[in-house]
């Protein structure tokens, strides 16, 4: 079977024509050919018909325009390939000669193939695409580079600065000959749908010498660039250094008014709690009342029963003497002081003797509330409801208090051997009580505004 390809010994690249690879040859010097039986690639776009000659191709393509859908239509253009070498355009080219010049002195231009990078044209070729296509992109897509000498110009010296991260070129001009592999892709992808993407590029052949460069700077001129951009790139880095500044600065702003917003919220929260608790105290306290109260009363009729007296009639007037007595009178109510009443008032006058010492209060709350909570916990324990007076840490954190032994008597605990210890005997021993001593102790602890009123 004859073949349908030209594929190229050294780099695999096919090829549709003999031209096709004698172009190959003069910029790679590939001179490694042979016939192959494997037609070059052919794949068209099913949606634009834009056509592909390789599979990296391909890919760009979808990147760019989102299509998917691609006919493989390789086996349609097969057909045997023609070894003849093609004959030179001399004929064309005179023809040009004469019709070109319009001058009408018989002179013209004469146009060449641009000189590219054989490297990165030998990259191209071996990713698809064609060499009309990648010497186009090549030339199109060049651009001045940082570094070495150009097709033009003088050899670029560099100056890098270690304090601030900018590199100085100390000459004018600077033109590299060919742009990056990276560049040329991407002019692929943008020029892909012009026309004459699969054309060669021709060039004046002047345009190949190499131009006049451009004078290049004094030392004095080139030592002023440096100190320009070195002062333009320290004020940048400054500006940078004060904004971020400047936002660091507004973040702890907002932490701060967050934090003191909380911190607001959580103070509020608490003063609602204990006006709560006030008011269930003081609700409880007129529970109790009413209770001694209704006591009394049933009291005071059981014994006009027992006297035989009639029953006091509820609806009769009651005489308002004793009240007005009873306001203009110096004496203590009638009702006598609970138990709470008196721990919360020996507590109270503990906070309001020591009133400049809080932590010494605390401690003294601290202490009591242990006491309460041992002899609760353990009441069969003596150790617990043994203690010695003469103690020096008792004494330190409650004996020497005001308050602080009465409350321990008000749980129970008696004088024994001469006012040498505080003993609360076992069968005196009552949780009740030893409860609410632990209540009152616990509200004069949680409550900041305990004995301040």
């Amino acid at each position: 079977m004859s073949g349908v390809s030209l594929q190229c010994g050294d780099c695999g690249t096919l090829f549709k024509s003999v031209a096709e690879a004698q172009e190959h040859a003069e910029v790679t010097s590939h001179a490694n050919f042979s016939e192959s039986t494997e037609a070059v690639l052919n794949l068209v776009c099913t949606a634009c018909g834009k056509p592909c000659r390789s599979k990296t191709e391909s890919d760009l393509h979808t990147k760019r325009t989102g299509h998917t859908e691609f006919t493989d239509k390789t086996a349609e253009g097969v057909k045997p390939i023609s070894l003849e070498v093609p004959k030179a355009k001399a004929d064309d080219d005179a023809d040009m000669a004469e019709v070109g010049d319009d001058s009408g002195t018989g002179q013209h231009e004469e146009m060449v193939v641009p000189e590219v990078d054989r490297n990165l044209l030998s990259e191209l070729e071996t990713m698809g695409f064609s060499k009309a296509r990648a010497i186009r992109a090549l030339h199109f897509s060049a651009k001045p580079q940082e570094g070495g000498k150009g097709e033009v110009g003088a050899e670029c010296q560099f100056y890098y600065d270690v304090d601030l991260p900018i590199l100085y070129v100390t000459v004018d001009h600077v033109v590299a000959c060919n742009a990056s592999l990276e560049a040329a892709v991407n002019w692929v992808v943008e020029h892909e749908s012009d026309p004459d993407i699969d054309e060669t590029p021709m060039v004046p052949a002047s345009s190949k010498k190499g131009e006049a460069p451009r004078p290049s700077l004094t030392p004095e001129e080139i030592k002023m660039k440096q100190l320009e951009l070195r002062e333009r790139a320290r004020k940048k880095k400054e500006e940078e250094e004060r904004q971020r500044e400047r936002e660091r600065e507004k973040e702890r702003i907002r932490i701060g008014k967050e934090l003191l917003e909380a911190k607001r919220i959580e103070e509020d929260n608490e003063r609602k709690r204990i006006i709560a608790l006030r008011k269930a105290e003081k609700a409880e306290e007129q529970r109790a009342r009413e209770k001694i109260r209704q006591k009394l009363e049933e009291d005071k009729a059981e014994r006009r029963r027992k006297l035989g007296l009639p029953a006091e009639d509820p609806a009769s007037p009651k005489p308002s003497a004793p009240v007005v007595e009873e306001k203009k009178s110096s004496f203590l109510p009638v009702r006598p002081a609970t138990k709470a009443e008196r721990m919360r008032e020996c507590l109270r006058t503990l906070k309001q003797t020591h009133k400049d010492d809080e932590a010494k209060v605390k401690t003294a709350f601290n202490t009591l509330l242990t006491y309460a909570k041992n002899v609760a916990t353990n009441p069969n324990e003596e150790k617990f409801r043994k203690i010695r007076l003469s103690n020096a840490a008792f004494q330190d954190r409650i004996g020497k208090l005001q308050g602080g032994i009465e409350f321990l008597e008000h749980c129970g605990f008696e004088k024994i051997e001469g006012g040498e210890f505080l003993y609360l005997p076992r069968e005196k021993v009552d949780i009740a009580v030893l409860n609410t001593a632990g209540t009152e102790l616990n509200n004069a602890i949680k409550n900041p505004f305990f004995g301040v009123l």
